[in-house]
């Protein structure tokens, strides 16, 4: 209990000492946008973000921190289960460094080091190996209040459709806002949807699925797992995560299946994983960045060895390598899975197969899907055949924006910025990943602030004419404005 006490006085102080470094760097300075008015005569947002997990909630913080102000935040989920971390992640732990940082964006006592710290010393720091993974939410929350970043919770886009030269957003609750940008900073499926594999006797449409095949990414109730036999399509991380975690509700057996004959060994994200890669990529050309991540989508990840670790330790837990599935087909006694060796009967499936990249999955954005380019638009046929999945990503500017296959038919794309898995091929992986969080919410927010500021330079230019506040009033040396020689 008296840890427990500690602790909350820790954080306490810490967000005193927060506070007084934000008010040192002046967070947040006074919004400089001027006000729009939409055609429903409301004032028009500056910034719509959709999303506050992890990146979303770095977004609106960074927008504050730049003095763009007139923002909302809306996020889908209920306060507590923004992003994976309560809801789809599996893991006991972060398998980034405990060291990297990124929400904090650049201000030391909004780190996850001085949050641990307040709670469990310098030594407590020196002792934790990584990252639990409800810690990094909890550390989430606890920067977004200090901040004081308002999120809507509950609240989802529904479609997005232009209006003029705004975007009009439809969100769940009914309500129609005009936003000058928008960021979708909707998550890892945020630019498609779960990638779901093809088999003969299996549809995901299919009501018979439920409660007997899953993707590894839906909300799951492993208790129900209890005593069951679970066959898993997949052996990378979020695969074997899930095996081992129905062993621990109680599952009888996880065998996870994969194509390939072992374990992939390397992780070449490790690679890149450096500043002057993360700020590089985006800048490259486009023959280098296709020659990048199509070498880094085909090389793949391994799991964590702390993910294998566990599982092996699980009584029941076993791979099963070089031994594809061919189909698999589901009846209300459990599911068959028919492999290259022979047939399999399982209580329970899951898939393990990932995400895809395909923007006309991603419903918000039907009224442009048709006119969003993609790299399948700048590469060669030979190219996009070699490599279809890497074709498939948009391609993006400089700012995160969606650009127009055929100019100046959908001109506000342009105003819609991903912020999510799919802006990998084009900025590398800076949304999405804590490592590069900080390089790609910075690079983002900067880019709004230009755009918004270019947009408004008539208006600015005027105000700087108009500006009234003399230095020399308390003076002899007072002249008014009208007697004024020279600039006024």
């Amino acid at each position: 209990m008296d840890g427990v006490v500690e602790g909350e006085q820790g954080l306490a102080a810490l967000r005193k000492t927060a506070c007084h470094d934000l008010a040192r760097l002046n967070y947040p300075p006074a919004n400089w946008v001027p006000e729009r008015a939409g055609p429903d005569g409301k004032r028009v947002l500056d910034v719509l973000v959709v999303g506050a997990g992890m990146c979303g909630q770095t977004v609106g913080y960074g927008l504050l921190r730049e003095g763009i102000g007139n923002i909302r935040v809306i996020e889908r989920e209920t306060h507590g289960r923004e992003g994976p971390w309560n809801t789809t992640a599996r893991m006991p732990i972060l398998r980034s460094p405990k060291h990297l940082t990124g929400p904090d964006l650049g201000v030391p006592s909004l780190t996850f080091r001085a949050w641990y710290e307040a709670q469990h010393g310098l030594d407590g720091w020196e002792k934790l190996y990584k990252i639990a993974r409800l810690d990094w939410l909890r550390y989430l929350l606890w920067v977004r209040e200090v901040v004081g970043l308002k999120v809507e919770n509950g609240v989802a886009l529904l479609k997005l459709e232009p209006s003029g030269d705004l975007l009009r957003a439809t969100l769940s609750t009914g309500e129609a806002v005009h936003a000058r940008k928008v960021v979708m900073a909707n998550g890892r499926d945020g630019s498609g949807g779960f990638r779901w594999p093809s088999f003969p006797s299996f549809d995901p449409a299919d009501p018979a699925r439920h409660g007997r095949v899953f993707h590894t990414l839906e909300d799951i109730d492993f208790t129900r797992f209890a005593g069951k036999r679970v066959g898993i399509l997949g052996v990378l991380a979020t695969a074997i995560d899930n095996a081992c975690t129905a062993l621990e509700a109680g599952a009888r057996e996880a065998i996870c299946y994969a194509r390939r004959p072992h374990l992939p060994q390397v992780n070449k994200s490790k690679g890149v994983s450096f500043p002057g890669f993360q700020r590089g990529q985006g800048v490259l050309d486009d023959d280098w960045r296709w020659k990048i991540y199509t070498y880094m989508l085909a090389a793949g990840s391994p799991p964590p060895h702390e993910s294998v670790l566990r599982g092996q330790k699980l009584k029941g837990f076993s791979f099963r390598f070089a031994e594809p599935w061919t189909d698999v087909a589901v009846d209300k006694d459990g599911v068959t899975v028919t492999t290259t060796k022979g047939t399999e009967r399982f209580d329970v499936v899951l898939f393990g197969t990932g995400f895809d990249i395909d923007m006309g999955r991603v419903k918000e954005l039907a009224a442009f899907t048709t006119n969003i380019k993609l790299w399948a638009d700048v590469r060669s046929p030979a190219e996009v055949k070699a490599d279809a999945e890497a074709a498939r990503y948009p391609y993006l500017g400089p700012g995160f924006e969606l650009l127009e296959k055929v100019p100046n038919r959908t001109p506000e794309l342009a105003n819609i910025h991903l912020f999510n898995w799919g802006s990998i091929l084009s900025q590398g992986a800076l949304a999405g990943d804590i490592p590069g969080l900080h390089v790609g919410a910075t690079r983002l927010v900067q880019a709004l602030s230009h755009d918004l500021f270019r947009a408004d330079i008539e208006r600015h230019v005027q105000n700087m004419h108009a500006v009234e506040d003399p230095e020399l009033a308390p003076t002899d040396y007072f002249v008014p404005r009208d007697k004024r020689a020279g600039t006024l």
